[in-house]
């Protein structure tokens, strides 16, 4: 699965489902956007195998991503969820900063039976990431990955377009791969441990009185944290420090894919928020603040049973019905490159590299 159908499915709510399985990492990035440790929290497996064993053929999600702390520290559970993701249909990604690479070791074999049975492995890379594990050891595991997983792609995080690191670190990638390998960059912000560093930025939001449409892409995809929690926005580190409660969508500990899914499709203040956005619904229902940009303002929402009244009312009316259509059809008619755009800036057109139309997968996703 290239990173270009990843990204022509990312708006598509309930089309791809995160597990963060657990916090724990070996390595100690100074930015990490987790606050990860080796000694981190490490929940139960059993929410996770049950989540992904009530899925069925009519409602899986077309994608698993499962990430951390370090997802591979649990290579047999990986391994487990991506089969059984594959017997009904859905595919699989994980998320790894190759911890395993370090000092030109070879791929254990756990590790290496994992990423067999998944169907996309990401590379986390950037300069805080290079400190723990070395870009020439990070790059001789990757040329052995791709002997085992159908298709890789980096996460590269940089500190914006100007970056000379972020444009040094693209080109070596490009080099070395031959243009082949995809590559979705991203920009450093002060989250996680990343805000005890200076001269992080956060990501610009508009933060206007008065807000226009702005759909937002995190609340299309659920998340799963570490303790089995279900949220609908899969932004990990707002709803880790804020557990906002309008945003839990339930838990994988007794509540099914086929329920949680029918929850999240369906519920008003949920589609409103996708297809009008945050900001939009803070200021047309909400009587609070909405100067906070997009998240911010999605956590004045929480509690305000009298916004989300209005919400419920509004989509369905019959404006609000023709709204929402207009607005979803607007979101989910682009292309596999808009969800890069959107966070590369410049460097967008990068998840197209290796791309031919005959790498096309199918069966065809599901709506």
């Amino acid at each position: 699965m290239h990173l270009l159908e990843i990204g022509a499915i990312r708006n598509k709510p309930a089309a791809g489902l995160y597990l963060a399985l657990t916090r724990r990492c070996p390595l100690s990035c100074a930015h990490c956007s987790t606050d990860s440790s080796s000694t981190s929290e490490q929940h139960p497996e059993t929410p996770f195998r049950r989540l992904v064993e009530s899925f069925d053929h009519e409602t899986r999600p077309d994608l698993l991503l499962m990430s951390g702390g370090e997802a591979l520290l649990r290579a047999a559970l990986v391994a487990d969820l991506a089969r059984t993701a594959r017997s009904v249909g859905s595919r699989s990604y994980v998320l790894s900063g190759m911890w395993f690479a370090r000092e030109s070791r070879r791929l254990p074999a756990p590790v290496s039976a994992a990423i067999r049975e998944v169907d996309h492995f990401a590379a986390s890379l950037d300069e805080f990431h290079e400190r723990e594990v070395g870009r020439a050891d990070v790059f001789r595991a990757m040329h052995r990955i791709r002997e085992l997983v159908p298709q890789v792609s980096f996460q590269l995080t940089g500190r914006g377009d100007d970056d000379p690191y972020l444009q040094g670190l693209v080109d070596d990638v490009r080099r070395e791969f031959d243009d082949q390998v995809p590559i979705l960059v991203g920009t450093l912000s002060p989250i996680g441990r990343g805000r005890q560093l200076g001269g992080l930025t956060p990501t610009p939001s508009s933060g206007v009185p008065v807000a226009p449409v702005d759909p937002c892409d995190r609340i299309t995809w659920p998340l799963v944290t570490y303790d089995g929690t279900v949220y609908a926005c899969c932004n990990q580190d707002l709803v880790e420090r804020r557990m906002p409660e309008h945003l839990i969508l339930g838990h994988a500990s007794h509540q099914s894919w086929p329920e949680l899914r029918e929850k999240f499709l369906r519920r008003e203040l949920y589609r409103a928020l996708r297809v009008l956005g945050p900001s939009f619904v803070a200021a047309r229902f909400s009587d609070g603040p909405c100067d906070k940009g997009m998240c911010g303002n999605c956590l004045t929402l929480s509690g305000d049973a009298e916004a989300e009244r209005k919400v419920t009312e509004y989509l369905r009316s019959d404006s609000g019905r023709q709204v929402e259509a207009a607005a979803r059809r607007m979101v989910e008619q682009v292309d596999g490159t808009a969800f890069s755009d959107r966070r590369s800036g410049r460097y967008g057109g990068l998840v197209s590299l290796g791309w031919e139309e005959a790498d096309r997968e199918q069966p065809s996703y599901t709506s």
